[in-house]
């Protein structure tokens, strides 16, 4: 029973791969060496590490002394302040860079509210801020994740050998931290290599603009592909390079007894100075957002048509809704099936479930381009075929909660069950099936979220006349419709609210009734 479903799952993964190859070798030899030998590849090597270099830097000088701040210091109100940190992610990076965008030219916000103008905000370092202020938070969860699980001792002993803070810093506290940058780091430089929206709308050249205009303009399909692909060993060479860091790195205490809680460090009169800075990341990440999409929708009041935004969210969702609802159905035999079996096969389908995750969604959305033609041409642009690319792509996102849940039941009271006579089957629907009816609610709220805020794959994907809240705002943003985009940008960020604040509430009545036993 088990067995079927993971083969759907891993087929459906490997689908785009294999189809990419396939389009890709069309080339003739000599057109083949022209292409993957071409100048302009380099440059946009080049130009995505760039990218990712500059995300990376900024979010992590952000993050990084947030999560301290939240977790070391003696800073009040730090659940209130850290659920402050997270909700950037409810603000897209084309959504992010449309703000941006916003802030400059004759009716910008800045000019219209304060009488002065800023050369507007393109290029490697528009692109880099607009991802670093979404996806900063990434990084702070991992790094918040690690300072509270962090055993205080080792500091302290450093510092009882008279080291300096910032010696035991670098020499104890950073070590540690190791593990949860480098996770968060894999995180946020996929997501920056496989990004579409933010760069095409700062016009900055990087390998996913690229295979769009390829696909679009030119109509090259064949340097699309091997572009895709280049994209795709891009990708796994960050996911071996996330390997080889960590690889042999032991960080668990040995010691005997239970680790406490760090003390507070007390801040003193740098507490104000920690209140300014957590104050102006949150202006910045999410009220710069708010403030200049409110200009901009002041600008066209009179014309906003709230009719299509409405239809625009009901297609959203009723792409989203189905979507969430076959991947928590999908990840529970694969999760039971790696979790509770072992050898080759469970291991190479839970790679193979996460392979659609890693494939940049640009390339993803090609390969399904050249598959529907193919193969399926009854397939290509229907809702069938932007569902199970969305199924297959954020497939993944479902899987951890319910394998996390299923690792902490355990198996003792199924097998009771299964001692008093009651089949395997019927013990497991009435004694875990019930324990994962939380867990595979939560990772369905996590896929809806994510294709309410996908874009590449609606793009090339997309039914004729389906439009998605997505598609409009990086539509008209792109024609200087700046009024008209914004009613679709502030719905994604009111979508996405509900739908985090959704699932904290969802994890606090998760947890509660765990204390109470």
């Amino acid at each position: 029973m088990l067995v079927i479903p993971a083969l759907l799952v891993g087929l459906g993964t490997c689908l785009p791969v294999f189809y990419l190859i396939l389009r890709a070798l069309d080339a003739e030899p000599t057109q083949l060496a022209e292409i993957v030998f071409r100048s302009r590849n380099l440059l946009l090597l080049g130009n995505t590490l760039k990218l990712v270099a500059v995300v990376l830097t900024i979010a992590t000088v952000i993050a990084l002394p947030l999560a301290w701040l939240l977790t070391r210091s003696d800073l009040r109100h730090k659940r209130a302040l850290s659920f402050l940190m997270v909700v950037p992610l409810a603000v897209p990076g084309y959504v992010m860079a449309y703000a941006l965008i916003g802030l400059s030219g004759y009716y910008g916000f800045l000019r219209h509210w304060f009488g002065f103008s800023t050369p507007p905000l393109r290029g490697l370092w528009g692109a880099g801020l607009a991802l670093a202020l979404y996806t900063f938070p990434y990084i702070f969860l991992n790094l918040r994740a690690a300072f509270l699980g962090m055993d205080p001792a080792q500091e302290e002993t450093a510092r009882s050998l008279g080291k300096s803070r910032w010696s035991v810093f670098r020499h104890v506290t950073l070590p540690q931290l190791w593990p949860a940058l480098v996770a968060s780091w894999l995180i946020v430089g996929l997501y920056v290599i496989g990004d579409f929206g933010a760069i095409a709308l700062m016009r900055y050249e990087v390998f996913s603009y690229a295979i769009y205009t390829q696909y679009s303009g030119a109509f090259d399909r064949t340097y699309a592909a091997w572009l895709s692909l280049m994209l795709l060993a891009l990708t796994v060479a960050a996911l071996m390079g996330q390997r080889a860091v960590t690889r042999n790195r032991r960080h668990a205490r040995t010691g005997t007894g239970s680790a406490r809680a760090a003390r507070p460090v007390v801040l003193g009169r740098w507490r104000w100075l920690a209140r300014a800075g957590i104050a102006l990341v949150a202006l910045v990440s999410i009220g710069l957002p708010l403030m200049v999409l409110a200009h901009w929708m002041r600008f066209g009041a009179g014309g906003v048509d709230l009719s299509g935004v409405a239809r625009a969210a009901i297609s959203t969702a009723l792409i989203a809704a189905p979507v969430a609802v076959i991947a928590a159905a999908l990840a529970l035999p694969v999760v039971l099936l790696t979790v509770r079996h072992h050898g080759p096969f469970p291991a190479a389908i839970d790679r193979l479930a996460h392979l659609g995750y890693a494939t940049p969604s640009l390339a993803f959305a090609l390969a399904m381009v050249f598959f529907s033609l193919q193969a399926a041409p009854f397939l290509y642009q229907s809702h069938a075929l932007l569902i199970f690319a969305y199924v297959t792509s954020f497939l993944a996102l479902a899987l951890g909660p319910i394998r996390l849940a299923l690792l902490q039941i355990g198996t003792r009271t199924e097998d009771a069950a299964r001692t008093l006579g009651t089949p395997p089957a019927r013990a497991f629907a009435r004694v875990v099936l019930p324990r994962l009816r939380r867990p595979m609610v939560a990772g369905g709220i996590l896929v809806f979220i994510m294709v309410v805020k996908e874009l590449p794959l609606a793009l090339i994907l997309a039914p004729t006349g389906f439009r998605s809240l997505s598609m409009n705002v990086f539509s008209r943003t792109v024609e200087g419709m700046m009024a008209e985009a914004a009613p679709h940008a502030l719905a994604i960020i009111l979508f996405s609210s509900l739908v985090i604040g959704l699932i904290l509430k969802y994890e606090g009545g998760q947890h509660r009734p765990e204390r109470m036993a």
